[in-house]
């Protein structure tokens, strides 16, 4: 189901590449970033039970 690109497949599938890359980084960091938030919260929950 590819569709014929001619001259301009480098270009597009390398769009598509580095478009794909970023979605990823950003996923990645958001993910990190949302368990060091958790963690931070757990641990203040944690001393208000103490």
């Amino acid at each position: 189901m590819m569709p014929e690109l001619g001259k301009y497949a480098v270009t597009v599938l390398s769009a598509y590449g580095v478009t794909l890359v970023l979605l990823l980084g950003l996923t990645g960091l958001s993910w990190r970033r949302w368990r060091r938030l958790k963690a931070e919260m757990d641990r203040i929950e944690r001393g208000r039970d103490g």
